[in-house]
């Protein structure tokens, strides 16, 4: 019989919806399991399952349309449910809206026809007119400054999407190349004045590199760094990772290595698997470890869940997904949240050693840099050996010192004895 598809709570708490696309077209069957439409809430993007076989009979809300949790989207069932079944349950909702008419075949964000009332509660544009935002849209565009106004919706009728404001905020201002003044001081009084007869280009930063910008200082600022600073003697490491690498199509990398024997010195040390909150110290059970990647549009830090329970071509695969994706600006928002500690290695620019900032409220970060052949003292003797810097900052009201110095020993110890890492 034809049943009613209500808007699922994909989000615990979460009161409302962006209905982001139907994935499967009217008419067209579908199995249990398949991905038949797609969610957007204030914290992630969601493909929601069919729970059953079916086709969808009728679509009730399109694309890009705020939907309340628990209210009708679809009407469902049979590939050969009476057309009148239909009508009697869309009639039983009570209600004067006509349904979106949607062709059968493959989905589209775009409706084919209907009507869509406009949103309660969406502002208009500066310039007259209706604007037409997803709530995920609108909590980015805040993080980075943007100025919705500006922004142009890639979404049905115009609707601004999570990837239109990062896209407006990555795109830089227009670049002028100016002549400096004769003479001292600022030229707009902010921005002081070159030397005289110099030519320069004034870049203007992006709204994201503003948000950056803004999130570090306020780290920096409130956050009270120590950091603890150590090296390691790593031959033993690159030669398992020329024998893993020899035995398996996934390539594992040396900050693949590293974030595994961050999860097992975690594991020795768990004082360091903590988040530090206005009013509690919050202690994790699985190690969620954040990796640093460099995009076009400014540093993200999406999260490796759970890094104590996969192997090491878990791990490699995981990573390579997420920095791929970050590329592509299609991360969800809850891969960059949560972890306790972040690695960041500027190890492939060639860069020996430096301090990184830590992400709030995550309790540390690791920062790694190049492994270079050193001369080094065991038992008496001069040895030359592949040593790898080390520079661990950590936020001083979640983790004690001593608790630091002792995750850091247990880490190159780990390094030093990378079988360890496959345990």
């Amino acid at each position: 019989m034809a049943e009613l598809l209500c808007m699922p709570e994909v989000a615990a708490n979460t009161e409302e919806a962006i209905l982001e696309s139907w994935n499967v077209g009217v008419n067209v069957p579908y199995k249990a399991g398949d991905p038949i439409v797609t969610v957007e809430t204030e914290k992630a993007v969601v493909e929601v399952a069919a729970e059953r076989d079916g086709v969808l009979l009728r679509l009730l809300v399109e694309a890009g349309t705020t939907v309340e949790v628990g209210a009708p989207i679809a009407v469902w069932g049979a590939p050969d449910e009476p057309a009148s079944a239909v009508e009697d349950l869309v009639a039983s909702l009570g209600t004067g809206a006509p349904p979106v008419a949607v062709s059968s075949g493959p989905a589209t964000e775009e409706p084919v026809a209907g009507t869509v009332a406009p949103v309660p509660g969406e502002p208009a544009r500066a310039g007259g007119g209706r604007l037409f935002a997803s709530p995920l849209a609108r909590r980015r565009a805040r993080e980075l400054d943007v100025d919705l106004d500006s922004v142009t919706g890639s979404g049905p009728r115009g609707r601004i999407r999570r990837s239109d404001v990062e896209a407006a905020a990555a795109r830089p201002a227009r670049q002028e190349e100016v002549a400096a003044p004769v003479g001292t001081g600022a030229q707009d009084g902010t921005r002081p004045a070159p030397a005289a007869g110099a030519r320069y280009v004034d870049v203007p930063n992006t709204r994201m590199r503003t948000a950056i910008a803004r999130r570090l200082t306020q780290s920096k600022r409130d956050t009270p760094h120590f950091y603890a600073r150590g090296s390691a003697r790593v031959d033993a490491l690159l030669t398992l990772r020329q024998q893993i690498n020899a035995g398996q199509g996934v390539r594992v990398s040396i900050n693949d290595l590293l974030v595994k024997a961050i999860a097992a010195a975690h594991s020795g040390v768990p004082a360091m698997n903590v988040q530090w909150n206005d009013t509690s110290v919050r202690h994790f059970s699985d190690v969620d470890i954040a990796v640093a990647v460099a995009t076009d549009g400014g540093l993200v830090t999406p999260v490796i869940r759970g890094v104590q329970s996969l192997s090491m071509s878990g791990v490699a695969t995981a990573t390579k997904d997420l920095i791929a994706r970050a590329k592509e600006r299609n991360l969800r928002q809850d891969e960059l949240e949560g972890g306790s500690i972040t690695i960041t290695n500027l190890g492939m620019y060639g860069t020996e050693d430096f301090a990184a900032i830590i992400n709030p409220p995550q309790a540390a970060i690791l920062a790694v840099g190049a492994v270079r052949q050193d001369a080094v003292v065991e038992d008496g003797a001069v040895d030359v050996a592949s040593v790898l810097r080390l520079t661990l900052a950590v936020d001083h009201r979640a983790v004690d010192g001593a608790a630091a110095a002792e995750w850091l020993r247990e880490f190159v110890d780990v390094l030093e004895h990378p079988l360890r890492i496959l345990l």
